[in-house]
């Protein structure tokens, strides 16, 4: 059961008196508590529960939503997160605790159904009305945006969050595919009552594979020779698997997952194998996350990354949105008309100006950018000028300033806020994450720079009418 929770902290200095101790207004937590509407996040959070007046509640949004940023902001373990919950006054506060206790409100369990319950669509639809609230604050304010220029302007750019895993290689993939194997034949043997093991060759095949990948280099008619080894224990393992599963032997939702998965990569190692290529149609490069595709990036140290890519525009308030998120890679020019229909929506207008990568100026984009007035970035399509005028030189100068802004925000996102390596496991909270992880660069960014005009002169614009108590249930 889910119901609307008030706010918590009556005034700052009650909390944590008991102790004896005292928090400082100055902590850049206390600011962040009361910048973050929790109030206004509260009814997207609550409609993924359905109505009834019976049941335990569960834990607040404030609870639930402060808990990942503090851990995203942190980069703990889920242990080493609630360990460091229950000792600092601070993390309490913010998640909005009433006073400081030495047990977390939770256990470290629950943050993995945290982070299932709280999609990437909520992360979003909370990082808009955030941005709507204090865009209307910010304008009454008077105060001028992160790019400090009095034109509408949408600055666009894609990245690549990497996933946490060990750098893939055709003959390490295998190799891991088949211990898998292994034990899935380990644990049906196990339920069997047969009286003789099937053969797997394990310690001979982990003796060659040992000895292969201590070398420092291989030559291609080793790495050739290896995989086949391993493709042919893969095909001798399925045959194992099969047999136990014609005796009638069920295997569980885990183990089929896993065979489903090496299936997939047998076929593809196997193609690639017999043709003699490198690539294959939607590569899998992690058994145990089979959803990442390698994302060709192009840029020197790490032409290839591994993880999920997206899009991110920010407006003329240096504002984050996140335009397109996918595991498969895609061509960045398709966002660019997406992008500015979004910012019509959401302004009523299109921006003056665009800014972005040359790889964004296709002929539909700037036909797009011409027919509704739009100015967008970068040389003209042809032949490059000969002369520019002083006035064009100008501009493209302070183009080149202005589109600074969003590499800072990537640079930001990566090395503080959790986007730089994505230790998820799933598809679908790996999205979460970056998704989170956007809108927490926003917050901090929001916070260090424009709080005390947010706050001091317009608090009460984050304050709306007291919720009435309306229970929901998740039954």
């Amino acid at each position: 059961m889910y119901k609307f929770h008030k706010p918590v902290q009556g005034n700052f200095n009650d909390f944590n008196q008991s102790c004896g101790m005292s928090l400082n207004p100055d902590n850049e937590l206390v600011k962040m508590r009361d910048l973050i509407p929790w109030r206004d996040f509260e009814p997207q959070y609550a409609e993924y529960f359905s109505k009834a007046t019976k049941g335990k509640g569960a834990l607040s949004l404030q609870i639930v939503l402060g808990s990942l940023i503090l851990q995203l902001r942190s980069g703990l373990s889920d242990i080493k997160f609630v360990k460091a919950l229950a000792e600092n006054p601070y993390w309490q506060y913010f998640i909005g605790l009433k006073s400081f206790s030495q047990k977390a409100p939770f256990g470290s369990t629950s943050l993995v159904y945290f982070r299932k319950r709280i999609t990437a669509d909520i992360i979003n639809s909370m990082n808009e009305t955030l941005l709507k609230k204090l865009t209307e604050i910010r304008n009454n304010s008077g105060v001028k945006g992160d790019t400090a220029v009095d034109e509408s302007t949408t600055i666009l750019d894609a990245t690549c969050a990497p996933s946490y895993i060990s750098f893939p290689t055709d003959t390490g993939i295998l190799n891991e595919s088949r211990k898998h194997l292994e034990k899935i034949i380990d644990e049906l043997y196990e339920y069997s009552g047969l009286s003789e093991k099937p053969r797997t060759y394990r310690r001979t095949v982990d003796s060659e594979y040992r000895s292969f990948s201590k070398k420092k280099r291989n030559s291609s008619e080793e790495i050739k020779k290896m995989k086949n080894r391993l493709l042919n224990c893969l095909k001798r393992n399925f045959r194992h698997i099969e047999s136990f599963v014609a005796s009638g032997i069920e295997i569980s939702e885990k183990q089929r997952n896993y065979y489903e998965t090496v299936q997939k990569i047998y076929a593809q190692q196997k193609e690639m194998y017999d043709k003699g290529i490198n690539r294959t149609e939607n590569r899998i490069v992690s058994l145990d996350k089979p959803f990442l595709r390698p994302v060709v990036r192009g840029k020197k140290g790490t032409p290839v990354e591994f993880g999920a890519k997206f899009d991110v525009s920010l407006d003329e308030n240096g504002w984050a949105r996140m335009e397109k998120i996918s595991f498969n890679p895609y061509n960045e020019s398709e966002v660019l008309i997406d992008a500015l229909e979004r910012y019509r929506e959401r302004e009523g207008r299109y921006p003056k100006r665009v800014l972005c990568d040359g790889i964004y100026r296709t002929r539909r984009n700037i036909s797009f950018c011409k027919e509704h007035g739009i100015r967008i970035s970068g040389p003209r399509l042809g032949r490059p000028q000969a002369d520019k005028s002083k006035e064009n030189k100008k501009i493209e100068k302070q183009d080149l300033k202005d589109r600074i802004a969003i590499e800072r925000f990537f640079s930001l996102a990566k090395r503080g806020n959790g986007m730089g390596v994505i230790k998820a496991k799933l598809a679908e909270t790996t999205i979460m994450t970056i998704a989170l992880s956007v809108l927490v660069t926003n917050l901090f960014s929001i916070c260090y720079k424009y709080f005390f005009v947010f706050y001091f002169i317009n608090c009460d614009n984050f304050c709306s009418e007291p919720f009435t108590w309306i229970e929901f249930s998740d039954e």
